[in-house]
């Protein structure tokens, strides 16, 4: 019996395969960037020390993909350095999607450093409307400062280049951006460098990252948890004073999500779910995991060429690994602000004997969320009324949640900017 005739029809109460995260190389990387947490997963796998999915893989990454999910799918190429496969592997695996799928609607995201965007490359993703998400963490100083080389040579204006390529022929771009112990002293000039630049999706990832041996716990390329507080308060006026007539000109995730909350609807942000665990991690041997930030052995869940996506996705390991986000310590439990946290990311919670898993940056959501909760609340009221409903919101009571609080791709974005959400927060 093959792999997908193994898989179990769907229940209602079963998690639907909607988002595969690949890593066809791997962690490889023509970068060698200070803060990088993948690039040491090379260690999982062994030799050789070259990692590549080959065809068979991912002929059956995209089969499974494509006739285990719903309406919907979506394939995230990521890394390590994702464009080291080469042009014809993703051509490949459009043919793939082709040939398998049966009228579902099918969304593909590249994550990359840029290095390697050329005309071809280009050419491609416009032709494919992939989007894309760049790697670039602001001016050059700030960039440069632990996004070099393995030979220490400066990558920005190389990025910097690619972005201009992308956004010239009219590919849609994200900037990705690691916040840091340095670039979190630079919310403004980041900021506005990515709009001056084009770039008005963005995206920002606080850095947190243990290391033995430092006295604190953590490496030093980490964000100070109270820093990031302000970082965020300081970025939320810059998007908030970009509004014109009421909506938004710029889309930063987090606000994204959070507006989401403040709407009655599930956040686009896992972090700020009250469970995790609703998408799947495939390396480049076939390996399926938990998280991206879960590729370690306890993350492993199985290989796709021995067990479903679909049954993974729905099994014991990793239905119990969703179910830890809701393990919190008795002060988030009693905290204003759980519904809006819901406390972060798994991976950034820490260890200790009164205050077991809780998150690094607490200090930092407390603070922002004290500052922007009613300017939140405000700004979806009036999104509310835009939308020609006079239903308030109350951010503590998620039983207001209409159907399953999710929005379709396809219907107009709540936030108001006229694109459909699969454009604009859905991204």
């Amino acid at each position: 019996m093959s792999v997908q005739e193994k898989v179990k029809p769907a229940l209602p109460n079963r998690k639907p395969l909607q988002t595969i995260l690949v890593k066809p190389a791997g962690p490889d990387c023509n970068m060698a960037c200070a803060y990088c947490f993948y690039l040491k997963k090379g260690d999982l796998f062994g030799e050789p020390s070259k990692h590549r999915m080959p065809d068979n893989i991912l002929e059956e990454l995209i089969q499974q993909g494509m006739r285990q999910a719903g309406r919907e799918i979506n394939f995230t190429w990521q890394g390590g350095e994702p464009l080291l496969m080469g042009l014809a592997f993703y051509q490949k695996a459009i043919e793939f999607q082709r040939k398998y799928g049966s009228g579902q609607t099918v969304g593909n995201g590249l994550q990359t450093n840029g290095l390697l965007i050329d005309d071809d490359w280009v050419q491609f993703l416009q032709s494919t409307n992939w989007l894309v998400g760049l790697s670039l963490d602001g001016p050059q100083h700030v960039h440069d400062r632990y996004r070099r080389t393995k030979g220490g040579k400066s990558t920005w204006k190389a990025v910097v280049c690619s972005a201009e390529k992308l956004l010239e022929a009219g590919v849609a771009v994200n900037a990705l951006t690691v916040v840091n112990d340095y670039s979190v002293r630079f919310p403004e000039e980041i900021y506005l460098f990515h709009k001056g630049l084009g770039l008005k999706y963005m995206q920002f990832v606080p850095c947190v990252e243990t290391q033995a041996g430092e006295p604190s716990g953590m490496h030093p390329c980490s964000v100070p948890a109270e820093a990031y507080g302000t970082f965020l308060c300081k970025l939320f006026d810059l998007w908030i004073e970009d509004f014109v007539e009421g909506l938004p000109t710029t889309s930063v995730r987090i606000f994204d999500s959070l507006l989401h909350h403040y709407l009655g609807l599930v956040p686009p942000e896992c972090s700020l779910q009250e469970e995790c665990g609703t998408y799947l991690v495939v390396e480049h041997n076939g390996d399926v995991y938990s998280c991206d930030f879960f590729v370690e052995p306890s993350g492993l869940l199985g290989n796709l060429g021995e067990e479903s996506l679909l049954e993974m996705l729905n099994g014991n390991i990793q239905t119990a690994f969703g179910h830890q986000k809701m393990c919190l310590p008795t002060t988030c439990k009693a905290c204003r602000w759980l519904v809006q946290c819901r406390g972060g990311c798994t991976k950034d919670r820490l260890a200790g004997s009164d205050e077991r898993r809780k998150n690094y940056l607490c200090a930092s959501y407390n603070m922002f969320f004290e500052y922007s909760d009613e300017r939140l609340r405000t700004l979806a009221d009036q999104l509310r009324k835009r939308q020609g409903t006079s239903k308030q919101i109350d951010g503590s009571d998620e039983k207001a949640m209409p159907d399953s609080g999710k929005v379709g791709r396809n219907v107009p974005c709540l936030c108001g900017s006229g694109k459909k959400h699969k454009k604009c927060c859905g991204r």
